[in-house]
């Protein structure tokens, strides 16, 4: 794993805390979006934890570029920041999930794991409400004259239509599943299949919804109208 973060004592403490778990190794740091953007081309390493805010190139974008590039198994952000747009701008960017540096180190030793694994690091009612205010916000264009949303649901964007088609019934259900938050372990239990079946459907889904993550994919379920959020909520 590599961690990133601008702050020398944060990566000391977090590398402290995963070279005390058995199954996790710390391989390299760096300080910056840049310098991470480095060590992962040159290790390919198989979790990145990275920061939001740092100089010379923030986390998110930094993110994007080794998504794009394949140079790590899968990045987690880390922030102390709290904030839905910094959320949003992760999973965009190809995160595959979302800590807060408060989460304490079984939780993030959990995340580490979950990430290699490919499962998604995101709790659903935190996705959910996420995206409640995001689509309500293009709906309503950030309220009425009035000062009111909107709260009718948006429409999709007709593009949306034939890759819903293009879904398999299975793949529905593999879709509804990452969309609760289920694990692969979760959803072969569900679906009486193997973990190995579930990987090649979610492979498919991603493929077919053009996401990189199955956070992405779950973006995806809401925005197509898949499913629709709690609006009353």
């Amino acid at each position: 794993m590599v961690i990133v973060d601008d702050q020398a004592v944060v990566r000391t403490g977090l590398g402290m805390m995963v070279d005390a778990e058995p199954d996790l190794t710390v391989v390299g740091q760096a300080p910056n979006g840049a310098e991470a953007i480095a060590v992962c081309a040159e290790l390919r390493p198989d979790v990145v934890l990275m920061d939001v805010r740092m100089p010379v190139l923030d986390g998110i974008s930094a993110t994007r570029s080794i998504v794009s590039e394949g140079t790590a198994g899968a990045v987690v952000i880390l922030t102390t920041f709290d904030d839905e747009e910094y959320l949003l701008d992760a999973v965009q960017a190809g995160a595959l999930g979302f800590l807060l540096k408060d989460a304490g180190p079984d939780l993030i030793a959990a995340g580490v794991r979950a990430a290699h694994t490919g499962d998604t690091l995101i709790a659903p009612s935190m996705t959910r409400a996420l995206l409640e205010n995001r689509l309500l916000g293009a709906r309503s264009g950030g309220g009425t004259a009035g000062g009111a949303a909107d709260t009718s649901a948006p429409v999709p964007p007709a593009e949306h239509a034939p890759v819903l088609a293009s879904l398999s019934a299975r793949e529905r259900e593999v879709l509804t599943a990452l969309v609760r938050g289920a694990s692969n372990a979760q959803i072969a239990k569900d679906l009486w299949i193997s973990e190995a079946t579930v990987k090649t459907h979610i492979s498919s889904v991603l493929g077919k919804v053009g996401a990189a993550s199955r956070v992405q994919a779950v973006v995806f379920a809401y925005e197509s109208g898949f499913v629709r959020p709690d609006w009353s909520a």
